[in-house]
């Protein structure tokens, strides 16, 4: 991924027309970019449509841009936003802050069958611990193993695949998800360990270890 100098040089580099600068930051940002606006719309192409007006709007609004919040979050909100709009268009999602009881947001987040019941040795605890993560870098170097993240993240409830896509994939902070998708610490917290526990469930079955 491309490294990108500090906010306050980025945006004086843009505001000045600077191609390397422009070019720079669409390798660091337009993959993950596009797979956030995949949450909000019903196809790849109207996906990487979002993307595109996306930067077409960041440049026309760069002198509108404060540094109230990072340039990456700015450029994140008008995504969202972007993305949002033209899900609605689509008539193809609920509102983003409609969702009721029984949705992604409730329910157990691991299988109860992993815990021991009342007669075990310890009640509530786990059956067999869970297998730690590897490292993001060993995980990489694996293509059968990012197919799979790729295969799950695309099945995940819209709002879960947000999250984790702005967090494990764009290395968003908590604060900056919740800025970008107007949704509670609280709210971040429940989808993204939903979205996690998923994607380690999928893993660990593909990789035959213990789940």
């Amino acid at each position: 991924m491309t490294k990108l100098p500090p906010d306050d040089e980025l945006v004086a580099a843009l505001r000045a027309g600077d191609g390397a600068a422009f070019a720079g930051v669409l390798d660091a940002w337009s993959s993950s970019m596009l797979r956030l606006a995949r949450s909000f719309v019903s196809t790849h192409a109207t996906a990487e449509e979002v993307v595109q007006d996306t930067w077409l709007a960041v440049v026309k609004g760069l002198a509108a841009f404060e540094g109230r919040s990072s340039f990456k979050t700015w450029v994140y909100r008008i995504l969202v936003n972007t993305a949002k709009k033209r899900g609605t268009h689509e008539k193809r999602s609920v509102p983003w802050t409609s969702l009721l009881p029984g949705d992604e947001d409730h329910g157990p987040t691991v299988d109860p069958s992993r815990f021991q019941g009342p007669g075990g040795a310890y009640p509530g605890h786990w059956r067999a611990a869970p297998e730690p993560w590897d490292s993001p870098e060993k995980t990489a170097l694996a293509l059968e193993i990012r197919e799979v993240i790729t295969g799950v993240l695309d099945e995940l409830p819209a709002r879960q695949r947000a999250v984790i896509s702005l967090r494990d994939v764009g290395d968003h902070t908590a604060e900056e998800v919740c800025e970008i998708l107007q949704i509670s610490a609280a709210n971040q917290r429940v989808l993204l360990h939903r979205a996690r526990a998923v994607v380690r469930a999928r893993l660990a079955g593909y990789l035959g270890v213990a789940r």
